[in-house]
């Protein structure tokens, strides 16, 4: 592979995670005259799946949506590990080529647009120092997780704590719990994760919310996957399962959306099956919120439930008041004992890993961008980013992102064009965060967020039959996007330069 400083690409993706990994297969797939290559920081490819290491560690979607529409998903488990999932990426990276092509330890740094020579400057530190290398297109697959800083609020008497206190991104490598008293503080996904992970062997495992959160039982198998598996090839029973599981995450959300009453008496009676008679269900499992205002977490087979239900387990709802050297003092008075406090208070935001872009020299203004068929910020040329779903599987909105981009640069090649912008509607129209959600996270970065405008093609939709769809029917070279040829860059179109 040519180094990034020698070449000029035809696009640089910024991350090797499930977004990078799935944008690089496509274009191996529909665009193989085109140059790429993936600038990844860490020193291994999976992004979220290889930085978090706490126990427990799985997908909160199932697989077979999660994983990518074109590489059938093998493992017999729909609800997978990260091992599972990081083992998956290393074989869709090595069957489409795309391993040879990840420089790994190249943080990309700036990234700089020149509309005379329509290329992008990225400055890339690399083992060696600073470099730059150059592209016609950047695809930004970094998600909007900050890697090297977690939402962390301090609380009182901590350093009074005699134990250890550890937040689940950076968890502490073959950290020994078993036989331990383990406290966790927090009621997300990784929460409800870690509690039964760790009830199987620590002392006991006592999870401190301060409200509750939507948990829901899913068979961690899928049956009809294991049925079709019999007489279907894997690529027949990957679709068929995958065409089945988006209309059920769909449909169910929709029913969320529309009669949360219903839905909360759903959530609320499967709850009740699976824990102990009379558990106070109305104190622990009674969100003040209805139904997907806020993402549900899904627990395999009921393991959060059944390590409650075995008394390995237990739930504390409520307000901390203090920490103190044996546990968490609540408000209420009663002391939480503990030997180990994982605060799992959730993540921080970063969105295009905290990259500044400049167009000719003058710094873009994310937040005042409006972003264009979910994927493109506007007047910014030849850049776009992955963001999926946040009330399905992320990659099922990766896979349609990726596919509209090569069909998007096909059309610009069929017209010798090098340079697409989207250009924001001149009118005055209404806008929105890009995750119009009501989690944490997202609420507490709301100003660092693009925005997205109230229809299409500047609506951020959340619906992927309507996206698939729309990709199918509707035209690549939408009348919001222009496009040019730089002068400099004219005679390069589909061609290596070096």
């Amino acid at each position: 592979m040519p180094s990034p400083e020698t070449h000029i690409f035809d696009v640089f993706i910024i991350g090797a995670g499930i977004s990078g990994i799935g944008c690089a297969c496509h274009l191996a797939r529909e665009l193989p005259e085109k140059t790429w290559a993936i600038l990844e920081a860490r020193e291994d490819l999976g992004g979220t799946w290889d930085l978090f290491k706490y126990p427990g560690i799985r997908s909160d979607s199932d697989l077979h949506t999660f994983s990518y529409g074109f590489k059938p998903w093998a493992s017999p488990n729909a609800i997978a590990s990260a091992g599972e999932i990081m083992s998956y990426l290393r074989d869709a990276a090595d069957e489409y080529g795309v391993s040879d092509k990840i420089n790994y330890r190249h943080q990309v740094v700036s990234a700089d647009w020149d509309s005379h020579t329509g290329l992008w400057t990225l400055g890339v530190q690399g083992p060696c120092g600073l470099i730059q290398a150059k592209c016609r297109w950047v695809f930004s697959a970094t998600g909007y997780y900050d890697y090297e800083a977690a939402f962390r609020p301090e609380f009182s008497g901590e350093s009074s704590f005699e134990g250890d206190v550890i937040h689940p991104q950076f968890w502490p490598e073959n950290y020994e719990y078993a036989g331990k008293r383990i406290a966790i503080i927090g009621s997300g996904a990784t929460a409800v994760t870690l509690l039964p992970a760790m009830a199987s062997e620590a002392a006991h495992v006592t999870q401190i919310q301060r409200t509750p959160a939507y948990i829901y039982p899913l068979p961690k198998q899928d049956g009809l996957a294991k049925v079709l598996k019999s007489f279907l090839t894997p690529k027949q029973a990957h679709a068929v399962v995958r065409w089945k599981n988006t209309r059920l995450q769909r449909y169910f959300y929709l029913f969320c959306q529309r009669f949360p009453k219903p839905a909360r008496r759903l959530i609320r009676k499967a709850n009740a099956k699976r824990l102990p008679k009379n558990y106070p269900i109305d104190t622990h499992f009674n969100p003040p919120y209805n139904p997907w205002d806020q993402r549900l977490c899904a627990a395999p087979d009921g393991d959060f439930f059944e390590a409650i239900r075995r008394g390995r387990a237990s739930i504390m709802t409520g307000d901390i008041d203090e920490f103190e050297a044996k546990g968490v003092r609540m408000k209420s008075g009663e002391l939480v004992i503990a030997d180990t406090v994982v605060v799992a208070t959730g993540l921080k935001l970063k969105m295009l890993g905290g990259i500044p872009l400049a167009v000719d020299g003058e710094l873009v203004d994310v937040p005042s961008c409006l972003v264009f068929r979910g994927m493109m910020l506007s007047d910014v040329p030849n850049f776009a980013f992955a963001v999926g779903y946040t009330n399905s599987s992320w990659t099922l909105k990766v896979d349609i992102l990726c596919k509209y981009l090569c069909k998007l640069m096909s059309a610009m090649d069929d017209q010798r064009k090098t340079t697409c912008v989207a250009k924001a509607p001149a009118a005055t129209q209404e806008t929105r965060p890009l995750l119009d959600f009501a989690a944490g996270y997202v609420r507490r970065s709301i100003k660092e967020l693009p925005k997205q405008g109230a229809d299409y093609p500047w609506e951020m939709t959340l619906d992927y039959m309507a996206d698939l769809k729309s990709l199918r029917n509707r035209s690549v070279l939408d009348p919001a996007l222009t496009l040019s040829t730089a002068e400099v860059t004219n005679h390069l179109i589909g061609a290596e330069a070096a």
